[in-house]
């Protein structure tokens, strides 16, 4: 039962990241700067300019927005191009991950017998951790190239320092949730990972049984083996010619004290 709850809980953190991550590829204010605004005019103009993975925008104070498409593959600025890559690869290994996890869950009635399943979610836990690393990846690098512009200490003329956006928060917070669900993943199927090892001790000449109800010693479930010596062999002919050799001498001693 705890195991399937902790995995339900993976699934759900998994999921709920993965979509974070999809929305805000298609959010705008990924960043975004204010002008005016300022000085006590008596009309005061603002306007804002904000961007996204797909197009720059300008609105001004009566909420017109111009917006200018990106070009075409080949010509779009390069760490724009890496962030959408980066972001791509991740959503595409959690969709891989989610479809892994889905069908290797215990609660779920498809997949197999328990050990396939349990590959299947570990399996889907690597994706889902690689697709997390990925996402995360993008969204650095998106926030690093901001950075530099905001707190360079001389910008030329034309260039904005911009903040950044709520999509780039949100996608943060998918990141976190989707390494949350494949650490659960991980801990459901860590006997996978770590296989437990058998270990038999013997004690002495004892040979493991099964425990019955009596006759047991002190060795829970061991018990010592009952030696023979009566047959053929050797040491049972030698030790019977021993005794046939020492008794005589100690009936004879007897006969003459008496």
């Amino acid at each position: 039962m705890r195991k399937r709850l902790i995995q339900v809980l993976g699934f759900l953190s998994t999921s709920l990241g993965w979509l974070f991550i999809l929305c805000t590829m298609a959010m705008d204010y990924w960043r975004i700067t204010q002008l005016g605004g300022q000085g006590g005019s008596f009309i005061i103009r603002v306007a804002w300019y904000w961007s996204n993975l797909w197009k720059d925008c300008f609105t001004d104070s009566t909420a017109v927005t111009n917006c200018r498409d990106f070009p075409v593959l080949w010509t779009v600025t390069p760490f724009i191009q890496g962030v959408r890559g980066l972001l791509m690869c991740g959503l595409t290994l959690g969709f891989f991950g989610v479809v892994f996890c889905f069908v290797g869950m215990e609660c779920t009635y498809i997949g197999g017998g328990e050990k396939t399943k349990d590959k299947l979610l570990l399996s889907g836990a690597v994706f889902h951790f690689f697709g997390g690393v990925s996402d995360i990846a993008g969204y650095c690098l998106y926030i690093n190239r901001i950075a530099r512009t905001t707190f360079a200490p001389s910008i030329g003329p034309g260039v904005l320092r911009y903040d950044l956006g709520p999509p780039i928060f949100l996608g943060l917070v998918g990141c976190f949730f989707i390494l949350l669900g494949s650490l659960l993943y991980a801990v459901t199927v860590c006997r996978v990972i770590c296989p437990e090892s058998k270990v038999i001790y013997a004690y002495g000449s004892g040979t493991y049984m099964v425990p019955r109800s009596g006759g047991r010693t002190r060795y829970t479930g061991y018990y010592r083996p009952y030696t023979s010596y009566i047959g053929s062999g050797r040491s049972s002919s030698s030790r019977a010619s021993k005794l046939s050799r020492t008794t005589p001498e100690k009936m004879s001693d007897r006969d003459a004290f008496v």
